[in-house]
């Protein structure tokens, strides 16, 4: 993973959770997120990148 376009490509296979890279938006270093879900939609998707993560530590 070399940027934040790579790691949401990363979040998006991996975790099945869609982000955008921040270089889209002048801050390569970020990421974002949309929050236009439910409540239970949002913990879901957090649920599963923090499992995702877990994989690495």
């Amino acid at each position: 993973i070399k940027d934040s376009d790579d790691f949401a490509m990363f979040l998006l296979e991996n975790a099945h959770v869609g982000c955008v890279g921040g270089v889209s938006f002048g801050s390569p270093e970020c990421i974002r997120f949309s929050y236009a879900a439910s409540e239970e939609d949002l913990k879901e998707a957090m649920r599963r990148i923090k499992d995702l993560l877990d994989k690495f530590n």
